[in-house]
């Protein structure tokens, strides 16, 4: 079972790691134009076996159509300073012709009863193998780095609770998402001025290595 599950999974990690490669690039344009750089950073997985597993039975998908129905095996998430980086991200994919777009959830203007904000995007990527072209199905998560940190924390406690949250520790989890969007806001209407500093600060280095 284990080689099935490695043989099965191949094709993800290929999809993975070029799908990441591609936004570094697209990150590295950006810093070489001097333009502001809409990605601060980006990560990337393949869902563990047991994780699919979990899901499978819970949603109750056959494993004849798990590459069908499951859209997040392959997971790439991107980190924006700014929910516009954000929105500019999306325009930027949705231009791609190395990937098409099969779903797109705007979690972020209709946020999540949980207060999970970000935006999803479902591709479906053409990945080379030995036996020729797959496409594989890949979910492209683009966040702020304030959305980050309150999901990865609201996940961690996920698997404490297992999705059933005490009362008191949901809305207080509700307040620290609107809190967060709150400081994603601010940091918005100061953009420029932050910008102006990070761009200073980039150039003195840069002279200072010289």
């Amino acid at each position: 079972m284990t080689k099935t599950w490695d043989d099965f999974l191949l094709p993800y990690e290929q999809t993975v790691l070029e799908i990441k490669a591609k936004f570094l690039a697209l990150k590295k344009q950006f810093e070489r134009s001097q333009k502001h750089v809409p990605i601060e950073f980006v990560v990337g997985r393949v869902k563990p076996v047991d994780s699919i597993a979990e899901k499978m039975q819970r949603r109750k998908i056959n494993r004849e159509r798990l590459a069908i129905d499951m859209e997040d095996i392959a997971g790439v998430r991107i980190m924006c300073q700014f929910v516009d980086d954000i929105y500019q991200i999306v325009k930027l994919i949705r231009k791609r012709k190395d990937m098409h777009i099969v779903d797109e959830r705007d979690y972020i203007l209709n946020k999540k009863p949980s207060g999970y904000r970000s935006y999803h995007i479902v591709v479906e990527y053409p990945v080379q193998m030995l036996e020729g072209q797959k496409n594989i199905l890949a979910e492209i998560q683009i966040r702020t780095l304030a959305m980050n940190f309150w999901a990865t924390i609201e996940h961690s406690l996920n698997y404490k609770y297992q999705g059933e949250f005490p009362e008191a520790l949901e809305t207080r989890l509700q307040r620290a998402a609107e809190a967060a969007f709150q400081l994603d806001k601010e940091m918005t209407a100061i953009r420029e001025e932050i910008q102006e500093a990070q761009s200073l600060f980039s150039y003195k280095r840069g002279h200072t290595k010289e």
